[in-house]
């Protein structure tokens, strides 16, 4: 089989980020084509992968899939021995509707904290709408560890895609220095000591440095 996944920078494209966490929970290998976002000639080389000009994108065996969460599932089934998803079906069910929540919603805190790996400094004025948007999520992530089957540091024990999902929210939450209660900034350390996110991160800084 191959893959090759269509990306933004690193840097600051938090939907790049979930689909590649989803390709190295699957452990599979994969080609990499990284486009720079708001550049003169970015909508024309996206629209030279997909239609939709957007990332992430991957080209697979069975055709182009377009959006993280459709190529979170496909992964998912292509790959069943991997368990990127909770075995226990309750907990699966909830993994599932944590990561369909992130995937439509939460629009106040992506408007008013772009995602940025290399940022390090709060919002002035933290909007309404927004704290609306941090309070759901700490208690979506309450949610997540309550519906966990397994032991473990991550949303439901083991890491999974609900994590690939999160991991650019605990990233705006740290960059942001959001203040958090004692068991979401726990969760917080945890991707960032993921190896996968490290991975990514330091190739995201070092964009930036070049």
């Amino acid at each position: 089989m191959s893959y090759h996944l269509i990306i933004g920078d690193k840097l600051y494209s938090s939907w790049s980020l979930r689909a590649a966490l989803a390709l190295e929970l699957a452990g599979v290998s994969y080609e990499e084509t990284l486009i720079k976002l708001n550049q003169p000639d970015t909508r024309q080389r996206l629209l030279e992968h997909s239609p939709t000009a957007k990332v992430p994108l991957l080209k697979s065996e069975h055709g182009v899939i377009a959006d993280s969460l459709a190529i979170a599932e496909y992964l998912a089934e292509r790959h069943p021995e991997a368990n990127l998803w909770p075995t226990d079906i309750a907990a699966r069910a909830q993994a599932r509707s944590a990561c369909a929540q992130m995937h439509s919603g939460f629009f106040a805190l992506r408007g008013n904290m772009p995602f940025d790996l290399s940022r390090d400094q709060a919002l002035e004025t933290v909007p309404l709408d927004v704290q609306v948007d941090i309070d759901r999520i700490v208690a979506l992530w309450s949610e997540c560890r309550l519906a966990a089957k397994e032991a473990g540091p991550y949303l439901f024990g083991r890491v999974s895609l609900a994590d690939a999902f999160f991991a650019p929210v605990a990233v705006r939450l740290r960059t942001y220095r959001v203040e958090v209660p004692a068991e979401a900034a726990a969760y917080i350390e945890t991707i960032y000591q993921w190896p996968a996110f490290q991975a990514w991160q330091k190739a995201g800084l070092a964009e930036r440095e070049g």
